[in-house]
């Protein structure tokens, strides 16, 4: 029997236009494992309020960093996967997101009609209900006893490639601070026992013992706030303003909760804040870019996903 890799990524709009961003927002929007209130509450506020306002306007940003070949997240995550393939080549890779195309149902069913034994990887490095949780369910949908590699935010491997991407962009410039930027989540979701939070710490506390930077030159932050409840602190954009107020006007970002460049990096760190921090007096502010189809990245998920399965 052949063993089958599938790769999943969040995800993103068929194009940038205003319906297709809108089809792609009402589905991710509406996973519950996204936002947790009560559907009957919910819809109401995401139809008639949120679908309307945020569609057009969250167009316009994907038709910033759209390129010729698509979508970033697509583009970028379509060339880890045939990296990944490359050094597997008894493996059959595939690529699926949690929203939109290509859909995981979809995938595992032609791998199943191949007969293989499937391993399905989450391109997230740390669990979380709003992101892990849906891959999960949706393989559990199709196939309960498929095996699901949820995290590998704590692996030595991928610890040491991302430090030694993050230590690289350091040593280009004088910066006076490194901003370890995490995707953030409810409150709430730690309070009911989510480990995104520990994770995520450990993650840093891990980069810290790694990077030749002074320890009171990094700070840990979240960002991607969505909605009035509080998330998990310190916001990255308060923080930048802050830093900017302090004469720290050289700032770098490094983003692990994103593997592939996304919206979330390329817009709102890259046009978004960069935008506030210079109006705020900041000067630089730069980006590590992230893993993409790094040939060191794409071996270590080979090699982690060869030992998870031969265990």
């Amino acid at each position: 029997m052949k063993n089958g890799l599938l790769l999943v990524n969040l995800g993103s709009p068929s194009e940038p236009t205003t319906p297709a961003v809108k089809h792609y927002l009402s589905v991710f929007l509406g996973d519950q494992n996204v936002v947790t209130m009560p559907r009957v509450l919910w819809q109401p506020i995401l139809k008639g309020f949120i679908l309307p306002m945020r569609s057009w306007r969250s167009a316009t940003f994907y038709r910033d960093i759209w390129t010729k070949d698509g979508s970033p997240l697509i583009v970028n995550s379509e060339r880890l996967t045939n990296r990944v393939q490359s050094l597997l080549p008894d493996w059959d890779v595939q690529l699926a997101m949690t929203y939109e195309q290509p859909a995981i149902a979809a995938k595992l069913k032609e791998m199943q009609a191949q007969d293989e034994k499937i391993t399905v990887l989450s391109l997230f490095p740390h669990f979380t209900q709003s992101t892990t949780q849906s891959i999960i369910d949706q393989v559990r949908a199709v196939d309960p006893s498929i095996n699901v590699i949820d995290r590998f935010g704590s692996e030595d491997g991928y610890l040491d490639v991302l430090a030694k991407q993050i230590q690289a962009s350091w040593d280009n410039k004088q910066y006076d601070r490194l901003l370890i930027s995490y995707h953030g989540i409810p409150v709430s979701m730690v309070k009911h026992g989510d480990p995104y939070q520990e994770q995520t710490e450990a993650t840093t506390n891990a980069l810290r013992q790694r990077l030749s930077i002074p320890e009171d030159k990094v700070k840990m932050v979240y960002q991607s706030k969505f909605g009035p409840m509080p998330w998990l602190k310190p916001y990255l954009k308060n923080t930048l303003l802050q830093e900017a107020q302090l004469g720290h006007r050289n700032i770098l970002i490094a983003a692990p909760s994103f593997v592939t460049d996304c919206l979330e990096t390329l817009e709102e760190d890259g046009v978004q804040n960069y935008q506030a921090f210079r109006e705020n007096g900041g000067e630089e502010l730069d980006l590590v870019p992230a893993l993409n189809d790094r040939p060191e990245f794409a071996e270590f998920l080979a090699r982690f996903v060869k030992e998870q399965v031969s265990d």
